[in-house]
């Protein structure tokens, strides 16, 4: 079969080529891809960047943002053949640690975990694969090709949970949110923030006009454009999906009083000076704030990701996917274009 796969670690090395068969010691149950998206995690493996192969191989299949349509459930109750899922990313590890003994892989203590496509378990963009019942996910089949935003839509839902139960230290009922960033990730945050009933929903990007204000707008919150230093409202939760050093610091001294920042984007910033350092401390301390960084998902979140795609307008989620390659064209489903929002890559009809 074909599979897009590199060689961890050494640029250009990414290629469309010949893959065995997936093994069954993957999973018994046999999966058809009919998409993957495409993350800036992709493009930095392919960059040779990170990443680490099965043990004992030379090449990693990309991918971790999956949907297909089972082919053969093998011995499993719970699904049947043409079911629509998705594949769980990461494992847990083998020891296990604490949080990884109790299904909460994402907050794994030790970084034994594996995950697929990135991290020693082959990925998904392939033309089948394999995964366990205990890791694969069904997708609302109204969803159609859209249940492809499902991994993506965990990594907010995980935010979200984090940020309610950091609430609940105190009493505190969230009005307003800013969520920094217009990507797939910051859409989808602003898309789950409003289905999940946050009155006053915030999204600020670089952009000033185009197709990003607009969905914004239609899902019924307020965008901005500029620096979060210049925002006229003092929010009570922010949901971070950029990275960036400048954005993360104003996002810090922007904060409410008693408010949470989740920073859930990965980027590159320079060093704190001491003095910068103490004034932020000290910011969080007199306001009782609280910064906390969110990454992957469990299981449980992932189910609560899938209730919110399936209640999200199917004609707002297709806005996001704004190209589809072919397999043979993956380099350019890794190429970002200005009016990028969701790049996949589709294997098949679905």
């Amino acid at each position: 079969m074909k599979a897009i796969a590199v060689e961890p670690k050494k640029t250009g090395t990414a290629k469309l080529m010949d893959m065995p068969e997936p093994d069954m010691r993957d999973g018994s149950i046999l999966v058809e891809a009919i998409a993957v998206g495409v993350c800036g995690t992709d493009v930095e493996i392919v960059e040779g960047k990170y990443g680490w192969a099965p043990p004992g191989q030379q090449h990693l299949v990309l991918g971790h943002e999956s949907l297909g349509r089972v082919l053969d459930p093998g011995s499993s109750t719970g699904f049947r053949k043409g079911d629509l899922v998705v594949g769980i990313v990461r494992r847990p590890d083998p020891v296990p640690c604490p949080n990884c003994a109790v299904g909460e892989w994402d907050m794994c203590r030790n970084g034994l975990y594996t995950e697929r496509g990135i991290k020693e378990i082959h990925g998904f963009m392939s033309e089948r694969w394999r995964i366990e019942p205990e890791y694969a996910v069904k997708v609302d089949p109204s969803l159609g090709i859209l249940g492809v935003l499902l991994e993506p839509t965990t990594v907010v839902t995980k935010a979200m949970e984090q940020i309610g139960m950091i609430g609940r230290r105190s009493y505190w009922e969230p009005r307003t949110v800013l969520v920094t960033g217009a990507g797939p990730i910051g859409l989808l945050a602003a898309l789950s923030l409003k289905i999940w009933g946050i009155e006053e929903v915030h999204v600020l990007d670089r952009m000033e006009a185009g197709s990003k204000p607009d969905l914004v707008r239609a899902l019924g919150a307020t965008y901005h454009s500029g620096r979060v230093a210049d925002l006229e409202f003092e929010p009570d939760a922010i949901i971070e999906c950029t990275g960036v050093g400048q954005v993360i610091a104003d996002c810090i001294h922007k904060i409410g009083s008693s408010g949470i920042l989740c920073l859930t984007g990965v980027g590159q910033g320079g060093s704190i000076g001491a003095g910068v350092l103490a004034d932020v401390a000290a910011a969080a301390v007199l306001r009782n704030n609280v910064i906390v960084g969110s990454v992957n998902a469990n299981k449980r979140q992932w189910y609560r990701a899938g209730l919110t795609l399936a209640k999200a307008d199917r004609s707002w989620l297709a806005k996001l996917i704004t190209r589809r390659e072919k397999p043979e064209n993956f380099m350019s489903a890794l190429e970002r274009k200005p009016d990028d929002i969701k790049v996949i890559i589709q294997f098949s009809e679905i």
